[in-house]
């Protein structure tokens, strides 16, 4: 795998990698930047959130679960002191749909932490990760929370 970054300006950067696709990066005008794109301890997280989401949809497709919205979110605490890494996560599995099996929702979980994710098992060689979930009902134009809870212990034993 490759990537790269091309300065253009300040601390504005465009980043592409082997897929040809570019994502601009950038910072905060307080340490010199224009506020123009990810800061890329964002793009590590999204990398996360992403490389999770991608394997559990996956899984919830090919056990046929009636997905109607899904989202991952990735909450990362970083140290107070530079180089200011990245020092726990939660990774928050947000599913809505009808009828979606908490079995199935687990399951899903438990082979992207453990088999399929490179990025949550590299990181989790580095800090802790909490695994979350919840399950949403649609129902009349609406969503009730029908199940939520911490996957992390059924998933590390």
């Amino acid at each position: 795998m490759e990537a790269r970054v091309i300065w253009k300006q300040r601390l504005t950067f465009t980043g592409t990698a082997g897929s040809g696709f570019e994502a601009p990066l950038g910072t905060e005008a307080g340490v010199g930047g224009d506020e123009d794109g990810f800061r890329p301890m964002e793009l590590i997280a999204t990398g996360l959130a992403g490389c999770t989401a991608m394997d559990v949809i996956s899984i919830l497709q090919k056990k046929r679960q009636d997905v109607t919205a899904f989202e991952v979110r990735v909450h990362a605490e970083r140290a107070p002191e530079h180089p200011k890494v990245f020092t726990s996560a939660v990774i928050e599995y947000i599913v809505a749909g009808h009828g979606v099996e908490e079995a199935a929702l687990l399951r899903a979980i438990e082979l992207s932490a453990t088999r399929y994710c490179p990025a949550q098992a590299m990181f989790e060689k580095v800090f802790p990760i909490s695994l979350q979930y919840q399950i949403h009902e649609e129902e009349n134009g609406g969503r009730r929370l029908v199940k939520s809870g911490e996957a992390s212990t059924l998933v590390k034993g």
